[in-house]
């Protein structure tokens, strides 16, 4: 990957990435043994562990319930301390059965030499169990 290794630009240019797809950028975005945490009793509430985990069976995974060309991301806001930082966005889509899902996310985001080192993201878990886990009870 290359540009800036500041945390703050590190964070700013994955969020953009997704936004984008692309992911390229967003593989290069982790350090190989990231870890992200998504809290909560949801089917993907777990650590994952690992650049390709997180990548492909996290974010892809999540990414198979969404109707192509439907997922718009947006960055609200972006804080950082150190090697810190705090990234708050939009997602909304539409998923593969047709509901409209739109969520408010924020990302506790440590940086490591230019590398997404850990998340802990937060986000309305109740509308993400019955948009895009009808099934799932808690």
């Amino acid at each position: 990957m290359t540009g800036s290794t500041d945390p703050k630009t590190v964070v700013t240019r994955y969020v953009e990435a997704v936004a984008g797809g692309d992911l390229p950028t967003i593989r290069a975005s982790f350090a190989i043994d990231a870890t992200w945490n998504y809290p909560g009793t949801l089917p993907i509430s777990r650590v994952w562990s690992g650049r390709d985990t997180i990548v492909d069976e996290f974010l892809g995974g999540v990414g198979a319930l969404i109707r192509p060309g439907t997922m718009e991301i947006a960055l609200v806001s972006v804080h950082a301390d150190g090697e810190h930082v705090f990234a708050e966005w939009t997602s909304d889509a539409v998923t593969v059965t047709g509901i409209e899902y739109h969520n408010r996310c924020l990302g506790i985001f440590t940086v490591a030499d230019g590398r997404i080192t850990s998340v802990v993201e937060y986000a309305d878990t109740d509308h993400t169990a019955r948009v895009l886990f009808p099934a799932h009870r808690v």
